[in-house]
């Protein structure tokens, strides 16, 4: 009998017991952010400067995931060039993944968005304990597992709005993933940190079509 799990209950634990994932720890396997390059702008620096300034003005009540996405992940992406050609992106994405063995089974629907099915964006509410950045990694990686398979690796981000982590996978024999360190709006130019390795892996992407 096939078992079935919801996306939503997914954890880090039954991907690596039941699809084989394993974490790599190694620096060299995350290069695509370090050393992020070039500089922003003075225009840049200034947009994300009144995106920090919305974010702690509307942050001090809870914000749910469309005023997280209206607020803070719009003008990343927008600033990231990932609302032009050749991106595009979608929402509410069906994913369907199961286990070699054909014993197990993920299924769901999450609100991402998908850049050329190698770039995710995963979206949680923020300020609320349970939907921390924890819970929402498993789910990207699930997406990102099933998403149409080639050689290139597949890139992630999961953010609340106050919070950004990365996320980079290769589908090998093996598969295989790593995770930048937990950037936070509020900590200095972590914000343009993030906007930089955003333009870094859009490159990165876009080059591959």
């Amino acid at each position: 009998m096939v078992q079935t799990i919801a996306a939503e209950q997914l954890t880090l634990y039954d991907l690596e017991q039941k699809f084989q994932l394993q974490r790599v720890y190694d620096r060299s396997f995350l290069a695509e952010w370090q050393n992020v390059v070039p500089d922003l702008a003075i225009g840049e620096q200034e947009r994300l400067a009144r995106v920090r300034q919305h974010y702690l003005h509307l942050g001090s009540r809870p914000m749910l995931e469309g005023m997280v996405k209206m607020v803070v992940v719009s003008p990343l992406l927008d600033l990231a060039g990932f609302f032009d050609a050749p991106f595009y992106s979608t929402s509410e994405a069906s994913m369907n993944l199961t286990a070699r063995d054909g014993k197990v089974t993920v299924r769901g629907k999450m609100d991402v968005l998908v850049l050329l099915d190698q770039l995710w964006v995963l979206v949680i509410e923020s300020k609320r304990a349970e939907f921390s950045l924890k819970v929402g990694i498993p789910q990207v990686l699930a997406y990102m597992m099933a998403a149409p398979q080639g050689s290139s690796p597949i890139y992630g981000m999961v953010t609340n709005g106050s919070n950004f982590t990365f996320l980079k996978l290769v589908m090998a024999s093996m598969p295989q993933y790593g995770q930048s360190d937990v950037f936070d709006i509020e900590r200095g130019d972590d914000l343009a940190m993030v906007l930089q390795i955003l333009k870094q892996l859009g490159q990165r992407v876009g080059g591959f079509h």
